[in-house]
This record gives C-alpha cells, structure tokens and sequence, in this order.
C-alpha cells in the first residue's frame, strides 16, 4: 500500500465549508466533531521511483467529519496501489480554505516536487458571496505558481458548484469559472466534483454540506474519471 501525507496549521477560518477552529495535527483518524487535517498511517516507504499527486482543497479534501482513509484522495491512493502504479498521493486539504488563503500557503505545499497538482478550491469563496473576479484571480494565481515552480507538473482542476443562495447570475457565473480557467489554461477538468452527491441527504453528513463515507466513493469515481488518463 502506498503513503498519504497530510499538511496542516494552525489557523482560525469563519465556516462555512468546513466548520470552526482548523488545528493541525498527525494522526491516525480524524476527530469526527473538528475539522483537522491529519495524516493516513504509512502503509509502506515511496520508492525513490514514486511519483506524487498532490490534492490541495479544503473540507472536501481533508475528509472532513470522516476517518482519514474514507477522505477521497485515501480512496483514490488505494485505487492507485491496487493497480501497482508508483504514486504517492498527498492530502493538503485545509477545512475552511478559500482561494485567497490557498494561495497564501502554496510556496511550502510545494517544496516537494509534484507531478500532479488537483486544484480543488472554491467553494467556501462561493459560499461566502466573496467577489466572482477575486475567485478567478486567485485560482490564477495558484495555477501559475504551480507552473513557474514545475513546468513538467500536470494540473487537474476540480469543477464547483454551488447553490443559489447568492442569486441565479452569481451562481452561474461562479459555475463558469471552472470550465473558462481549464480552457484558458489548458487544463484536465473534473466538471463537478460532488456530480451525483450534492443535495442528496443519504449521501451526505448532517450538515448537508460534507459527503458521508458512501459519498466520497462517488467522489472518487468522479476525480479517477478524469485523473486516470493523467497517471
């Protein structure tokens, strides 16, 4: 079995996509009540042939309310050791995180060399009514830092949506940002990242918000979809 690595601070974000006091720690589960990031148990030493994909988000990454090996980067990692393919995959999801402050932390994220980036971010911006222009700037800026740092890394964007809480023009203009920035950059797209897990309660923790161990699976079915073709 392969490693996941976890990065985590300790920082104070307001919730909305993930909830209350972020603390970082290393552990072997996460406490079902916070919201911390912490690391999956080592399963066996990377080669030095290993390659990594790194998942930078924020709640839906981290695997919020879950254990650490139901998150879906866990799913995927697993997914990868069963077909033998040397990757380590790395979960630098950050509960709270919004674009702005994933831009903040990306030069330590990337003192490793990373072979592919999943850029998965935006929903708390969204969430919070935070400015469309902010949003796009931001995810920008993360996507050209990643390039100057490693023009040989592959970057695989995570498609949002949100609900209409903030208006039927904000909501489809936040939707648009996803494809528009993969296309400007040419970019691999996951066009929904929650496809066929958002707004089904069954599905989802008590919060509505955060998918339950049965809705990471389909998580994972939705970024392996298109992250297969990368590997």
């Amino acid at each position: 079995m392969g490693k996941i690595l976890n990065f985590s601070y300790f920082l104070i974000f307001i919730i909305l996509i993930s909830c209350g006091e972020s603390k970082a720690s290393k552990t072997k589960k996460n406490d079902k009540s916070s919201d911390r990031v912490v690391t999956i148990p080592e399963k066996k030493e990377a080669t030095t042939a290993s390659k990594t994909i790194l998942f930078f988000g924020n709640s839906l990454t981290a695997g919020y309310g879950l254990d650490t090996e139901e998150s879906f980067p866990s799913l995927i990692q697993l997914r990868i050791d069963s077909l033998n393919l040397e990757y380590t995959v790395v979960n630098a999801g950050l509960s709270g995180e919004t674009t702005s402050g994933g831009k903040n932390r990306l030069d330590w994220v990337l003192n490793q060399k990373v072979d592919i980036f999943v850029l998965e971010l935006g929903a708390n911006d969204g969430l919070r009514g935070i400015p469309l222009n902010e949003t796009r700037n931001n995810l920008q800026k993360i996507i050209d830092a990643v390039k100057k740092k490693n023009k040989e890394t592959e970057i695989i964007l995570a498609g949002m949506q949100i609900p209409p809480n903030m208006g039927e023009a904000y909501t489809k203009e936040f939707r648009a940002i996803f494809p528009e920035l993969a296309a400007k950059n040419k970019l691999k797209l996951i066009p929904f990242l929650l496809d066929g897990v958002a707004g089904v309660p069954d599905l989802n923790l008590p919060d509505g918000i955060h998918p339950t161990a049965e809705g990471q699976k389909i998580v994972r079915d939705n970024v392996w979809a298109v992250i297969k073709d990368a590997l």
